[in-house]
């Protein structure tokens, strides 16, 4: 037992690109457009790796260990007032949340970034000839045997021991997917066929613990890159788990992941439950919408996810009434209970808060309307078009203005966390600094920022603790200084 840190929460998300009218598009210049005509409060500055290895594994290998890291190039890349980070990443664009507080926070700065997305979109119209539209959807799949992320990130203590993490978090990421999927038309990576699978990532990974995260992905990522003071945190590297469009749904992934990590730092779990093919056990789930699906375990009995679900809910839910946590989690608990009954009873009275019902519902109606087949080429465009992040489009949109998804945010607030940073953590720091000192500002990464202040050498403010650099901290010295040699004046006295 090492006591519980405040677990500090980011999500990672790559967007689907495509160019209509031009099937010979380049990606990854698709993507630097998309990211350049974001015309938001932001900084165009360099992303900097000086503090960043992505190659030091968890398990105690260092970088050298063959394994070639996949950083992006950081030559479009742009730092947002809300303190979030847009950039290409590969042959996507990324949107990195700011670091949040607690679980419903780190939601509607997720949402946030469907925002700034689909406003760069919006600017980018006139780069494009007649007859070309350019296309972003808040996916995992394109349907042709390419995946791309949506990963979560958890503030970990460094005394925790990283076996504890796999051998209790595999049980559970494997059975989570009930209510993290976003819902699939058929299988891909030679995975058996299907016609509606769960998640849409879940054909794609092939190992139980991993350093690589495009290709043979693992269940648990070992990447141990803390971003923050390496002698006291770890941060966990979710990678397994699909991109989200329904807030309650990103709730309860976030927040019920959250708290197994608290607990597992606390000391209070249950012994773990070992799975004896967690891979294969992993597709089969989502294989089956019903749910009826039963997996083996290491003493050979059988259980389904909804049972492997609710025993961990039931462990969080007595954590929950004693331990000191933010009152968000209570909320947590109180939606993750509510989806598994009805889960449970029927999965499709779950269609108003999860994506992955909510999307078959809809395929549904349209298979009996129009008498359509599952292999039919205009369920697979409905399928895409939930996910589609321009407002005038998108279904998902569409089926929550009309009441039939649940949210937890207004559009004004979510609007609101698009310029304005969370004031908990050092995202606020981060983000006040790109809004009152842009044209200084240099370079940046998670735990620092360079500036120019017009001396032969950069000046670097290192921001090793996630929950330093507040608003309460800061606000005051920010406001008394109009510039950032100021700034790092009055951080020196």
């Amino acid at each position: 037992m090492v006591g519980a840190i405040h677990k500090v929460i980011g999500t990672e998300t790559e967007f689907g690109i495509a160019l209509r009218g031009n099937p010979e598009f380049n990606p990854v210049l698709l993507s630097s457009i998309l990211v350049n005509s974001y015309a938001g409060l932001r900084a165009r500055i360099q992303w900097s790796h000086e503090e960043e290895s992505p190659g030091r594994d968890a398990r105690g290998y260092g970088p050298e260990g063959g394994f070639i890291p996949d950083l992006d190039s950081g030559l479009v890349n742009v730092v947002l007032a809300n303190g979030a980070r847009l950039y290409v990443d590969h042959a996507h664009p990324e949107y990195s949340s700011p670091e949040c507080y607690e679980p419903l926070e780190a939601v509607l700065y997720d949402k946030a970034g469907e925002i700034v997305v689909s406003r760069a979109q919006a600017g980018s119209v006139n780069v494009f000839d007649d007859g070309e539209e350019l296309l972003i959807h808040k996916n995992n799949s394109d349907g042709k045997s390419n995946s791309y992320g949506a990963h979560e990130n958890y503030l970990l203590s460094r005394q925790l021991a990283f076996g504890d993490v796999v051998s209790h978090m595999i049980p559970f990421m494997v059975s989570r997917q009930i209510f993290t999927g976003s819902g699939k038309l058929k299988s891909e990576n030679g995975r058996p066929q299907v016609p509606y699978q769960i998640t849409q990532r879940a054909d794609f990974f092939e190992e139980e613990v991993g350093l690589e995260t495009t290709l043979k992905r693992p269940l648990i990522n070992t990447r141990d890159e803390p971003h923050g003071d390496p002698s006291k945190y770890r941060r966990l590297h979710v990678i397994v788990g699909d991109a989200n469009m329904s807030e309650v749904q990103m709730l309860i992934k976030l927040g019920s992941t959250a708290l197994m990590l608290s607990m597992l730092e606390e000391g209070v779990l249950d012994a773990p439950v070992g799975l004896s093919d967690p891979v294969t056990a992993h597709w089969q789930i989502s294989h089956d919408p019903t749910l009826k699906h039963t997996v083996e375990l290491e003493d050979g009995s059988q259980v389904t996810a909804l049972n492997l679900q609710w025993s961990m809910f039931e462990q969080a839910a007595k954590y929950v009434e004693s331990a000191d946590l933010p009152e968000t989690y209570g909320l947590v608990i109180s939606e993750w209970e509510s989806i598994l009954s009805d889960l449970e009873s029927d999965p499709m009275l779950t269609a108003d808060r999860l994506d992955w019902t909510a999307k078959l519902q809809l395929l549904n109606q349209y298979r009996e309307r129009d008498e359509l087949e599952w292999d039919d080429a205009k369920l697979a465009s409905i399928a895409l078009q939930y996910h589609d992040i321009n407002p005038e489009k998108g279904l998902y949109y569409k089926l929550a203005n009309a009441g039939r998804i649940r949210r937890l945010f207004t559009d004004a607030e979510i609007a609101a966390a698009v310029d304005d940073p969370p004031e908990r953590t050092r995202a606020y720091f981060r983000g006040e600094c790109v809004r009152r000192y842009q044209d200084w500002l240099k370079a940046a990464n998670w735990d620092s920022l360079v500036f120019d202040v017009g001396t032969d050498v950069h000046q670097r403010i290192p921001m090793m603790e996630p929950l330093n650099g507040t608003r309460e901290m800061t606000e005051a010295l920010l406001d008394a200084s109009p510039d950032p040699q100021a700034l790092i004046e009055g951080l020196s006295s």
